[in-house]
């Protein structure tokens, strides 16, 4: 990459402060001397979330919160090594798989139990999977599941199924031992057993109450924790579950998850000492505080940084116009200087990213050995805007840019509007909705023609990127686009059993994705920041999926 392409502008940073303006933020030296009232710790865990928690079933599970805090309720059947992130036993004990790569047997803790006493079975595995991969379900990450041999008519509405269903590739053998029978090899299977759409269920429960039974007083858990209290828009309280196969180890008794929308008001009452924790996932730290944070001489000893398996991207709906000509979607990744986003509109320590797939996830561009995808370089993007039909901007139609409520996410917004209007002469409108109901429907829209998105790793391959995420029929964001030669990489790569070919073969993908057809501007490469009180012991952060609770304590 050519370092001048990332040279500071002023012109961009005049526009970074008036953006700063319209928020309401000054920037100001930090206050080094500041107040922090250093409480002892309240004997359980405090956190927050900055919004609701949609929901907590894991069929339906989709956003972070809720992946949380199923992580926190129910066993999978493995687990991920919080150090190399290879899988881990949970609820299985071991596995098994036939020399063709395509007959999976899990052996299951004989000791594992529900919240009410009773056994954790292999009928409950595969219960969970025929429930999640009904359409009536509605499961949202139902294709993690079409791995199974007979998935697809199974997953298909009653009308389009086939008289006579073949036998989906799941079957219990005993109570304790289930077999998975797959469409074709796929040597990370064991990482996709770990989903909370393989996560057993009680059968009784959701028979009996339906929709309601999340509800505190139905719920029947298989975890470290048990749910005590939800009161949505407020809190959710968990407590430890007395019948978790390890709960000698689970000193924490409850942790408590606080709703609180403001980020500065979390920072007060984390320095207040009413909360443990507060950054990433558990509510973005203020962005406009870091800067005093970083100088605080209390605070700055309670930063901790670490790895997060995600990618920030601006997304295009390529069949909507003018979107759906290539050269305006490369115009518009050229000129957005993701560098000057990072450090003075975040104040983060994200890496600025070209492609989609984030190191070290199997299959993602290196950026340190390889460059892919498009750089910010303005001139670069007027040449294309001008081979679009538009130069200088003229007679560019009126665009609509979304994003979700958040501080970060409206000054990242701002910015590239700002961005696109010095460097192309385009005006676009920028839209907020509400996560993630309201978003998620307007994101479908035909007046929207960009959308801010982040993804997250649920497991450590690029199939769960670059399949699961943008796989033209069966992916995520299937509707924005068609790419039938993106659609044939991502596929043989999913079926393929030689790692160096299914390697090549996301690397093509990915040229496709980000470079070639400009599906999506890759913002950033996501490392949190957060704020950690010295008495949360045995802490650590996994960098996708929920956090391992059950291993930390309080101690002053």
């Amino acid at each position: 990459m050519n370092k001048t392409m990332l040279r500071f502008n002023p012109f961009i940073f005049i526009s970074f402060v008036w953006i700063f303006s319209l928020s309401g933020c000054e920037l100001q030296e930090a206050d080094t001397d500041s107040p922090v009232a250093q409480k002892s710790h309240a004997g359980y865990l405090r956190i927050p979330f900055q919004d609701p928690v949609a929901t907590i079933d894991p069929g339906l599970t989709i956003e972070n919160h809720s992946i949380e805090i199923v992580e926190q309720l129910f066993l999978g059947l493995t687990d991920f090594d919080p150090k190399t992130y290879e899988v881990v036993p949970e609820l299985a004990t071991h596995w098994e798989v036939n020399q063709e790569g395509t007959i999976y047997t899990f052996h299951l803790r004989p000791d594992a139990k529900w919240s009410n006493g009773e056994p954790v079975t292999a009928h409950d595995v595969v219960w969970a999977i025929q429930r999640n991969l009904k359409y009536e379900t509605g499961a949202p990450s139902f294709a993690t599941l079409l791995a199974l041999k007979n998935a697809e008519p199974h997953s298909q509405k009653k009308e389009k199924q086939p008289e006579t269903l073949p036998p989906l590739g799941v079957r219990a053998i005993d109570d304790y031992r289930v077999e998975f029978t797959l469409e074709y090899p796929i040597g990370y299977f064991p990482a996709l057993a770990s989903l909370w759409t393989y996560r057993p269920l009680p059968r009784k429960v959701i028979e009996q109450y339906g929709d309601k039974w999340t509800e505190p007083e139905h719920i029947q858990t298989s975890g470290s924790y048990q749910l005590t209290e939800w009161n949505k828009g407020d809190k959710l309280i968990l407590t430890k579950n007395p019948y978790y196969y390890d709960a000698d180890k689970v000193k924490l008794p409850k942790v408590e998850y606080q709703i609180i929308p403001d980020s500065v008001l979390a920072l007060a009452m984390y320095e207040k000492g009413d909360l443990d924790m507060l950054g990433g996932q558990y509510l973005p730290l203020p962005q406009m505080e870091i800067p005093r944070i970083l100088s605080d001489i209390i605070l700055r000893k309670e930063v901790q940084t670490s790895a997060n398996f995600m990618t920030e991207f601006f997304s295009f709906n390529t069949k909507n116009p003018p979107m759906d000509n290539p050269f305006v979607r490369k115009a518009i990744a050229a000129a957005i200087d993701k560098q000057a986003l990072n450090d003075f509109i975040i104040w983060g320590v994200n890496s600025p990213a070209t492609t989609f797939t984030r190191p070290p996830i199997f299959g993602a561009i290196d950026p340190k050995e390889e460059f892919m995808g498009i750089p910010f370089n303005p001139k670069q993007a007027r040449a294309w805007l001008a081979e679009a039909g538009y130069p200088e901007g003229k007679n560019f139609p009126k665009v609509r840019l979304l994003y979700s409520t958040s501080e970060d996410f409206q000054n990242i917004a701002l910015a590239t509007q700002e961005m696109l209007k010095h460097h192309l002469g385009i005006e676009i409108e920028i839209v907020n909705q509400d996560w993630p109901g309201d978003y998620l429907k307007a994101i479908e829209q035909d007046t929207t023609h960009i959308f801010r998105m982040a993804w997250t790793a649920d497991y450590p391959d690029a199939n769960n990127w670059l399949y699961d995420v943008f796989h033209p029929n069966k992916g995520f964001f299937h509707w924005i686009w068609d790419n039938p030669e993106f659609a044939e990489a991502v596929e043989k790569a999913q079926q393929g059993a030689n790692p160096e070919e299914r390697k090549q073969l996301y690397h093509r993908a990915e040229q496709i994705l980000t470079e070639e057809e400009t599906a999506i501007v890759p913002v950033y490469f996501a490392t949190t920041r957060l704020l950690v009180k010295p008495w949360v012991k045995g802490w650590y952060s996994m960098a996708f999926g929920g956090q391992h609770i059950r291993h930390w304590y309080l101690e002053n």
